[in-house]
């Protein structure tokens, strides 16, 4: 999918809610599939380059690895193994967790975007500077709170109606957040 942008908007709300629609589009399959409303979209030059969601969190599949940045990843990676990752744009329903972060960092991603905050395992607070040299030179680009209601209203859904990471602290914020589309 190409959105008809200049390099001027690229930084806009509004540009990156046109890629963020596509990420909650992928949420709303997830939570419709029982799973962590997580989508993700990877874009470049305006282009959507691939989406995906989370796999396998729930009762019967439940793992921690097949979150959904790291499964679009690979599907982006299988699909075009010499992409400059560097000029990639990663949009996420909820900020990226520290695996999944680390993940993007090396492959070359340095621009995120994401809709909800993680309370309980969010990575972009990850103090690069302090780390070690493969780290501690990146510099990226965060932006976060981008459709950030329409995000939270899926997370919220989510909690009352499945058991994954319940009574945690995300599960716990979330219920608590004013909210207009409660189940």
């Amino acid at each position: 999918m190409q959105v008809k942008n200049n390099q001027e908007n690229r930084d806009t709300t509004e540009y990156h809610e046109q890629f963020m629609a596509i990420a909650l589009q992928e949420a709303r399959q997830a939570l419709a599939e029982g799973e962590f409303p997580v989508g993700c979209v990877f874009v470049q030059d305006d282009q959507v380059l691939c989406k995906g969601r989370r796999l396998n969190s729930g009762e019967n599949t439940r793992n921690e690895i097949d979150h959904a940045e790291v499964s679009t990843l690979r599907k982006l990676i299988r699909a075009n193994p010499d992409l400059d990752f560097s000029t990639v744009t990663a949009y996420s329903t909820m900020e990226p967790c520290l695996m999944c972060y680390s993940t993007m960092l090396l492959s070359g991603i340095r621009t995120f975007v994401w809709a909800y905050e993680d309370v309980m395992g969010g990575g972009a607070n990850l103090p690069l500077y302090m780390l070690n040299p493969l780290y501690a030179q990146v510099r990226v680009t965060l932006v976060d709170r981008v459709c950030r209601n329409e995000s939270l209203a899926l997370f919220q859904q989510f909690f009352q109606k499945y058991s994954y990471w319940q009574d945690s602290l995300l599960a716990n914020y979330t219920l608590a957040q004013p909210g207009e589309n409660l189940l």
